[in-house]
Formats: C-alpha cells, structure tokens, sequence
C-alpha cells in the first residue's frame, strides 16, 4: 500500500514495485491520476486496489481502509507511508497558519492514522514492513524550514519508536530521509510558482524519484532478517541541508 501515490516518490514506487510483479493499493487525493495509474499497471497483468481520499482525515482513512476487499487486507505485506509536502517558505514570524496546519495534519497526522490501521493487519500476520518517507529536513533544521522541518523530525522519531513497539511482531520500519529531489516538491512548497521551484536545482544534478524508488525497493527485498532503519540519502553535489556545489 503507497500513500500519495498520484505522483513523485509515491508513483515510482508504484512503477517499481509493479515492475517487481507485486499487487498493489494505491491513495492519492486526485482520483484521476490514480485511475490513470492503475489502467497503466493492469494492463500489465497487476492488481491494483486505488482509494480515493485525504490522509488528513482519519475519519477518511478508516472508511476508506474498511473497502479494501477483506481477500486483500491480509496480504498486505508493505506500507510506504509517502504522502506529504512543504507548504510554503517563510521565516517562523512570518508563517501561514493555514500552510502550518496542512504540513502537521499531512506530514504527521496522516502518517499516524493509516500507520495504526496498517500495523494491525501486520500484527495479526505476525510480519510486514513500514517504510516511512521522512525527508533530510527531518535530520536537520534550515532557514525557513520551521515547521516542515518540525514534521519530518517528529517522522523520524515516530519511525524510531514504531520500531520498538512492533519488533515483538516481526514487523519492519524503515525511515528514508531523501535530500533534493525533482519531484512535484518545489512547485507545491511556492504554491506553483515555476520559476522559484526551478531554482532549487538549478547548477547540479538532483535526486529523482526513481532513485528513491530504487532505494526503497531495495530495503523491501532484503532478507528477513535484515532491516535497515534508517537512510538519509543525498545527491553527490549535497552535503546537507544547505551546503551544495553547484
């Protein structure tokens, strides 16, 4: 099951995994991406289950989660909780309390609400793997990342604590904190601005969501009894937040 899957990490990891042959359960908030999607992948022998509704809500994700066909529940194996964004880039004084409040019920809340429904189909299986999209800024504070940052923080530290509370299950969590990466990102965070979000990789050669993808399969396939925790991943001409060579 991919959160966010309409676009960015969430689709190439939908690509990828169908590649692999794996079935999947796709939500997204743009019901025509998702049926867009899934038509793609059907067509090349998948099962994809898609659930049309905002993470934000736990009332949504419940009822949406209770449609998974009850044949389907109990395969789940993998959650790659990808749904997120940045809002905006303003200085803690000067912050939008509404770009505040989609951050914290995206970043955080949401990855709560479908993370414990998950966890209990996985508890009864007695196995699964819980991939958590964190983001560099959740290492590391910068400039106008306030609350942003603050949410993928708290997504760092909920991986942590998720890992201890469900290893007695054999249950997996992995924390990917990717750096700059193309995707929808930068054009979401400037609200659609085209020429700013450009500007964030202008002068080197960022991370794509395919790499992401890549990573995130890799650590899927590993051994049973192998886990890798935690990732922070970077393009080479990235050596934090806010150093690059360009």
């Amino acid at each position: 099951m991919i959160t966010g899957a309409t676009s960015g990490f969430g689709k190439a990891c939908a690509e990828k995994f169908a590649e692999k042959g794996w079935n999947l359960i796709l939500t997204g908030r743009r019901e025509d991406r998702l049926q867009k999607i899934k038509n793609n992948l059907t067509q090349k022998g998948i099962d994809v289950v898609i659930l049309n509704f905002d993470v934000r809500h736990a009332t949504e994700v419940d009822s949406a989660i209770k449609k998974i066909p009850k044949d389907v529940l109990p395969k789940i194996e993998v959650l790659i909780n990808n749904a997120g964004l940045a809002a905006g880039r303003d200085a803690f004084q000067d912050g939008n309390l509404d770009d505040w409040e989609t951050m914290i019920d995206t970043n955080l809340k949401g990855l709560l609400y479908v993370s414990k429904c998950l966890s209990k189909i996985m508890i009864e299986n007695k196995k699964g793997h819980i991939i958590n999209i964190s983001s560099i800024a959740g290492k590391e504070v910068y400039p106008a990342g306030n609350v942003y940052c603050a949410t993928k923080h708290a997504v760092d530290a909920i991986s942590k604590a998720m890992r201890m509370d469900l290893i007695q299950y054999g249950i997996k969590v992995t924390n990917i904190a990717p750096g700059a990466a193309e995707t929808e990102f930068s054009l979401v965070r400037f609200k659609g601005n085209k020429e700013l979000a450009k500007q964030v990789y202008d002068g080197y050669t960022p991370l794509s969501a395919n790499d992401i993808a890549e990573i995130v399969y890799f650590a899927v396939s590993l051994p049973s009894h192998v886990c890798i925790n935690d990732l922070t991943v970077t393009p080479t001409a990235q050596a934090s937040a806010t150093i690059f060579n360009k």
